[in-house]
């Protein structure tokens, strides 16, 4: 089979990498790619939401399947764009993407089917949300409606902080604002939980927990995730039931009963409250940097799981995982998730040999002259598989050593919850 993956991130190195391993595979293209991508197959420079481009491309090389990993393009509908053209797509269409492109969409179909979530208020303008934070308790969670990155979401302790928050979001940080959104703000502890549905049968595709500040502790600004590990240590067969039966199953039918399928993968960011799941957001798509943390646990053929996802025939799918712990670590451009440098060698690069369960996915770089150079906030993802957390992170502490790349840094703490116990 010939594979076209859309995006150029570290979750897409993954894929490319997992797809690579099937005796099916003939090709991989990656659209636009990065300098990972580019050993398991061919770059090609083509913005991700050029529809027109893309499918010209994917006619001329009769590609058998086109798989989107970034969330834009689907929110911008892509995958109604292609099947229109009888083009074999792995992905959600719009109507169902709006479970990401519109947290308030989501929060109104948590409303209709009692999905448990954080009671939630909507505001139009900047006058009526000061008004709101006046005569609210704190901490207060406030959204930006639309796409933002994965870096959308304020936890504010005061006013002040609400008011900074509220200022960012009507003053386009994230795009034009039509509205904002203020949730309730829940204490426990975050899981991401993931599935894969062809629309008819819905199959686990693992748990994980993310690190989204960009500081040790976490504390500092929200990323695009600095690290992950996986599985989840709150993840229990009665909490799985309890995710399936009260946030998942009714928010596949919500979708349903507006007459549409949702088929691909759907990451739900959940908040765990004495072993009871709350629903916090949905992604469309696997998670940056999970998908790197997941994946290489998976010994089953990824590409055949997409295909038979695709062809909506998932039900007879085994999936076969590895029991070992998976961890993550992002190595980030000095000044991320604000202003960096881009176009920076990374010298000691070759210097990197990785042995059996130890992975590198790139992120932000490119190849030039047989040089590794970054242009991007996320670099390097290491990601290592050991029987326990603690030998995981001191086996990519050691790659990370070894590459010294002082225009870089990383957090030192990720997995501490499952490593300090």
């Amino acid at each position: 089979m010939k594979i076209a993956i859309l995006g150029s991130g570290g979750r897409e190195h993954a894929m490319a990498y997992s797809i690579s391993k099937s005796e099916k595979i003939k090709k991989i293209y990656c659209l636009p790619g990065n300098a990972g991508t580019s050993e398991l197959g061919e770059n090609v420079d083509i913005d991700i939401n050029n529809f027109e481009e893309i499918y010209n491309f994917l006619k001329k090389n009769n590609i058998d399947l086109v798989v989107i990993g970034p969330e834009e393009p689907l929110v911008n509908g892509i995958v109604d764009y292609l099947e229109k053209f009888d083009v074999k797509v792995f992905g959600p269409n719009k109507k169902a993407s709006k479970l990401e492109g519109s947290k308030i969409f989501t929060k109104n179909i948590c409303k209709k089917y009692n999905i448990p979530s954080a009671a939630f208020g909507v505001f139009e303008n900047k006058e009526t949300s000061i008004d709101y934070i006046e005569k609210t308790k704190h901490p207060l969670v406030i959204k930006a409606d639309n796409l933002a990155s994965g870096k959308g979401v304020y936890i504010c302790k005061d006013k002040k902080e609400s008011y900074s928050a509220v200022e960012e979001i009507f003053g386009g940080k994230f795009g034009k604002a039509k509205n904002i959104l203020f949730e309730e703000f829940l204490e426990g502890e975050e899981m991401s939980y993931f599935i894969i549905t062809d629309g008819k049968s819905i199959k686990n595709f693992g748990t994980a927990q993310d690190h989204k500040r960009v500081g040790e502790g976490d504390i500092g600004k929200n990323t695009g995730g600095m690290g992950a590990y996986s599985p989840s240590r709150l993840n229990n067969d009665d909490l799985e039931k309890k995710i399936l039966e009260k946030i998942i199953k009714p928010t596949l039918k919500g979708l349903s009963d507006l007459g549409t399928i949702y088929k691909g993968f759907l990451y739900a960011g959940l908040m765990i409250i004495d072993n009871e799941p709350f629903l916090i957001e949905y992604n469309v798509r696997m998670g940056d940097p999970e998908c790197q943390t997941i994946l290489p646990k998976l010994n089953s053929d990824f590409l055949q799981i997409l295909e038979s996802c695709v062809n909506e025939n998932l039900e007879g799918i085994t999936f076969d995982w590895s029991d070992k712990k998976s961890l993550c670590v992002v190595l980030c451009s000095n000044g991320y998730p604000d202003k960096y440098e881009k176009n920076i060698e990374i010298e000691n690069y070759t210097k990197l040999k990785f042995d059996k369960n130890n992975y590198l996915f790139h992120a932000g770089t490119k190849k030039d002259n047989n040089k590794i150079f970054a242009v991007g906030g996320r670099v390097l993802n290491f990601i290592s598989l050991s029987d326990n957390f603690y030998n995981a992170r001191e086996k990519i502490h050691y790659y990370l050593k070894k590459l010294n790349w002082d225009k870089g840094f990383f957090r030192k703490d990720i997995g501490n919850k499952v490593i300090e116990k």
